[in-house]
């Protein structure tokens, strides 16, 4: 027996999964880490906290957003699903840890977002490799890739000071900002061309 059609959009996972597919939700992500990017490069000077700070908050609002959008995707992707969620808790904790203990001392600070860089660019790679038919697929193996990059620079590249790390971190910020702006662009004509009337 088939349920009724307005029961049907009555479920609060139906309703997120169309708010999720929205290309709105990566476009205003991709804008506010384009704007965390700038704010850090223009005040290199700060401390390490304030940088700390930043970050988390960044981190806090890309966990929500992966969250909100990994309902978006079609119910027989279970897996891409899974993995968005997975990251979407992943960019939660490396937030909480920068706002909680606003990370001491450079060297702790690199190492939490270097390796979230590291592992949210993999699992993006693995899911834009996967999924054929993923909306952006180039966009998405682009950012994947970058990301992974991101994360092993940050890794591996001898930071000293909060200056040094400012720079870096808004560097990168900033270009994968541009990115996912430029990847909600191609999401927005998927979806244009897949339906009329998408938002």
């Amino acid at each position: 027996m088939t349920e009724p059609l307005g029961s049907a959009t009555q479920d609060p996972l139906f309703v997120l999964a169309g708010v999720g597919r929205s290309w709105l939700w990566p476009f205003a992500f991709g804008l506010l880490t384009v704007v965390a990017g700038i704010v850090v490069i223009s005040w290199p000077e700060e401390t390490t906290r304030v940088v700390a700070i930043i970050i988390g908050l960044q981190f806090l609002v890309a966990g929500v957003v992966r969250f909100v959008t990994a309902f978006g995707h079609d119910g027989s992707r279970t897996g891409s699903r899974t993995v968005y969620v997975i990251m979407s808790l992943l960019s939660i904790v490396a937030g909480v840890l920068c706002l909680r203990h606003q990370v001491q001392t450079v060297a702790v600070l690199a190492l939490v977002v270097g390796l979230f860089w590291l592992a949210a660019g993999l699992l993006t790679l693995f899911v834009a490799l996967t999924e054929h038919d993923l909306p952006a697929r180039g966009a998405a193996i682009a950012l994947g890739a970058l990301g992974t990059v991101a994360g092993i620079v940050v890794l591996s590249f001898p930071v000293e000071s909060a200056v040094a790390l400012a720079w870096l971190l808004g560097l990168w910020l900033l270009v994968l900002g541009l990115l996912e702006v430029a990847a909600a662009l191609l999401l927005r004509s998927a979806l244009r061309r897949s339906g009329p009337g998408t938002l």
